[in-house]
Parts: C-alpha cells; structure tokens; sequence
C-alpha cells in the first residue's frame, strides 16, 4: 500500500479511518528506513509483524515472485512444494554469485539486500559484544569447523610454500579435521597445567616457528571458548609472536561472542599484535539452527578474499534466520541474554562447588575460563574406572545434555594422529572430571534440574561401586581360602 492506494481507499472506507490505518503502516515503514539507513541491529526489537512485512517486501523484489515472470534458465527460483517455499519466505535464490558469497545477484535484489544487511547488522553486533575494532564480516552457510577450512585455504595462495598450522591443543574434532581437510599439517602444541587451568604453552609456540622456519608455516590456529579445565588461549601473547614473525593469526572464537572475556582477548590481540580472522558459530551464540558461521576480522579486504574463495551460491537459511533472530531481540534483548548467561555462571559454579564439596569432590579452579566449569571425579574414577562413563550415561537417560563425563587415559585417533587423554586437552590430566555449561539462554531452572539428577547420579554410582567392591572383596577372600585348602 502506497500513498496512491491509501488515496483510493477513502472512496471506500471513511477517510479518516484510512489516514490512520496509514499511519499505523507509516510505523512499520519507519523501522524499516532506520534498518536501511543505519545497517544496524535496533535497539528495541521488532514485532512478528514487523518482521513478516520486511521479509514480505524482500521477497516481491525477486524475480520468482515477479507477477508474470518468465524463467528459462536452469536455476530460477521454481519451487516445488508450497510449504518449501513458504518455509523460505519466498526467498529462493539464495546469497551470492558464482565467484564470491557476498556479490549482489540481478535478479534476486531482495535476497541480495538481506545478505547484506545480515552482515552489516551482525557486524554490529560483534562490536557491541566487545570486538569494537572489527572492520569486516560475513556470514557464510557452514558450520564453524568448514568455516575455518575457507580461511586456511584463502590463506594457501599468500602463503603458497606453506604446509603447517601451529595448533595450541584442543580436544574438538572439527577443528582438527578442518586443517587435515584445508591439506595442512598440523603441529600440535601440548599445553601446560597451571593449578587446575591447561594454558598455551608461548615458549613451544615460539620454539617451534624458529625450528620449522615462518615461511614453511600457513597460520597460528588458536582457540578462545573450550571445555574447562582448558582455558582461552593466551592471545596477546601469540598476537605478539605471529606479528613479530609475519605469521597470519586465525581464531576460532566458536562460541565466544556471548563472553565479554572471549572478544575482550580477541580486540587486544588485534591491539597489540596480528589476527587475521576470527571465526563464530551462529547456532552456539545466536540460538539459531545448526548450519552458519561468521568469518570477521580487522582488515577488510582480507575478509572480502575469503568470501570471494567460496565456490558458488550458498544457502540463504543461516542469514535469514540470524536477521530475524537479531530483529526479534534488538541490541537491548540480546544485551539483556549476555548478562542473564554472566549471572547464570556464577549461580552453576557456586552450586557446583557445593555439590562437589558434599561428596568429596572439587571444583576445578579455572577462573580464565568464562563459559564452561569442570568438576573433579577423583573419587569414582579411583573406586572403578567404568564408574566415570557410567555416570555419563546415567545423565544422558535422565535427559541431561551438554554435559561431558572425561575419564582418564582416553585414547583416540583422529585421521591417523593419536590423542592421549583425549577430551582432557592434555596427555595425562590428573583425574576425572565432569563438564558443565554456562551457555547464552541457558536458565535458572535448567541449572536446578541439572543439579538434582546428578545428585541422584552420584549416589547410584557410589552405591554401585561399593556393591561391586564387596563383591570383588568376597571373591577374593574365597580364592585365597581354597589356595590354603590346597
């Protein structure tokens, strides 16, 4: 409905009811101009309808949705099911052209303006989570593990001559596989136990550029959010390094926008060194479906050759859904979801650490680590090494996800590299432990119910070790009577 419309409408309505209908559609054109003008995340969020008008009006400036188009290419939009479609907005054609994600396509202007203002809109998000400096983003339709691929391989045309990616340890497979599938050689960097805490060895670091030579090395792959007892890498530190050697800097900030702790590091390791890029998940910091990631960084031509090293045209899914995400929360709601997970951190670990003192546990002491806690199960672990991954399966049927049991000694191969002590970030941790979240959207109620099953756990468990230890205790005094008898 335009002026004309509104106009012709007073033949049929009272005029003075249709100025106001007008007005109330004057409202949600207001906010749609201020998105246009600013390309950022508005403070207050939007209303459904709001929302579902934009999308609306994005949609009609495609050529699929063109009344009395006519299409005879191979990809025009044609979509079979009308709930596909409906599903999608009508938005159809997806982001990006042949040659580069983030170019604009001719005939999709609609899905052409979302692309751009979902990067323009997280873009300003990142800046509000504490990357104030951050020049460039994009949000690309893969997870975080591919996503990091795309740069190492934008990376391998600066640095043809390269074959290696230092790799501070952490016990996460996709990041691995990301540089097996990139054709890099990772080196992996052993961390050292401080206290409780696993942090970056800088010395090995160091030492291992100088034995390898810079030009043999692609990039520094470092790590901000992990499991504790692992901690943030120590940024700064290998910023400085990877500066001082002329070595690119790739972190792989997975779930750290929703730490204030997590972007602090990464805005002053661009400060006082080198990062290059930095990579998010959009499901683990947005609460959005599995699918996207957002490679951002400080020097925006660097950015726009990773994007352009995406082969085709990518799903729109993972910018639509953050756009409406972001348009439904404004930068106050999403504000107001960083300080809610803050406060729900300090609730776990306060009575996390009363749980672990009840049954002679510990609490690990790993302040650097802003997300994720870790308790100690020294005492099940030294009753009966199946009691460890017993009690994660207990909490598994209980319906308690996200929690991590790490047993001792664990061994794995991940393409033909043996870990020790794999999911414990280090080849010998010295116990047990069991791994708990602090995670954006997570509540108070969740943080109670958790607490509760694992009590009852805890219990089941130690009553099942003492059985089997009388058992074992039994069957060892009769042995010993029938070697007397003999």
């Amino acid at each position: 409905m335009n002026a004309e419309n509104f106009g012709c409408s007073e033949r049929l309505v009272t005029a003075a009811y249709v100025r106001q209908g007008a007005q109330g559609r004057r409202a949600h054109e207001l906010r749609l101009r201020a998105l246009l003008e600013q390309g950022k995340c508005p403070e207050d969020g939007w209303d459904e309808s709001t929302i579902e008008l934009f999308l609306h009006e994005l949609a009609i400036m495609d050529s699929n949705n063109f009344l009395g188009n006519c299409g005879v290419g191979e990809r025009e939009g044609r979509v079979a099911s009308g709930l596909v479609a409906r599903r999608h907005y009508r938005l159809i054609h997806g982001i990006g052209r042949s040659g580069d994600i983030s170019a604009v396509q001719p005939k999709a202007a609609g899905s052409s303006l979302l692309n751009k203002l979902t990067n323009s809109v997280v873009l300003d998000i990142i800046k509000l989570a504490g990357v104030r400096t951050v020049t460039n983003c994009f949000v690309v339709p893969m997870a975080t593990g591919m996503s990091l691929t795309l740069c190492f391989l934008t990376l391998r045309h600066k640095r043809p001559k390269a074959k290696y990616i230092i790799w501070p340890r952490i016990d996460q497979k996709s990041c691995f596989k990301s540089m097996i599938t990139a054709g890099f050689e990772p080196v992996v960097i052993e961390n050292v136990l401080e206290g409780d805490e696993l942090r970056t060895d800088i010395e090995a670091v160091e030492a291992k550029i100088k034995a390898l030579g810079a030009e043999n090395i692609l990039c520094v792959h470092s790590t901000t959010s992990c499991f504790a007892p692992r901690v943030p890498d120590r940024l700064e530190e290998l910023a400085v390094i990877c500066a001082n050697y002329d070595i690119p800097h790739v972190v792989n900030n997975a779930y750290g926008v929703q730490s204030s702790k997590c972007m602090h590091l990464i805005q002053q390791g661009a400060r006082v060194g080198r990062i290059d890029a930095f990579v998010q998940s959009l499901d683990k910091n947005f609460m959005v479906p599995v699918g996207g990631a957002i490679i951002a960084g400080f020097n925006e031509s660097f950015i726009q050759e990773i994007s352009k090293m995406y082969p085709g045209r990518a799903s729109a899914s993972p910018s639509l859904d953050v756009l409406i995400t972001l348009l439904s929360l404004g930068a106050s709601g999403y504000k107001q979801l960083l300080k809610e997970r803050k406060e729900m951190f300090s609730y776990l670990s306060s009575e996390l650490k009363k749980l672990a003192d009840n049954h002679n546990e510990r609490l690990l002491d790993t302040p650097h680590n802003p997300i994720s806690l870790a308790m100690s199960l020294k005492n099940l672990d030294e009753n009966n090494d199946a009691a460890v991954t017993q009690l994660g399966s207990m909490l598994f049927t209980r319906q308690v996800s996200g929690a991590r049991v790490v047993p001792c000694g664990s061994v794995q191969t991940v393409n033909n590299y043996t870990f020790k002590g794999f999911m414990s970030h280090a080849n010998d941790y010295p116990c047990a432990y069991l791994n708990a979240a602090s995670a954006i959207g997570i509540k108070k109620q969740d943080v109670d119910v958790f607490l509760k099953r694992l009590e009852k756990c805890l219990k089941t468990c130690k009553k099942e070790a003492k059985k089997e230890r009388s058992v074992n205790e039994i069957s060892n005094s009769n042995k010993g009577t029938e070697q007397l008898e003999d």
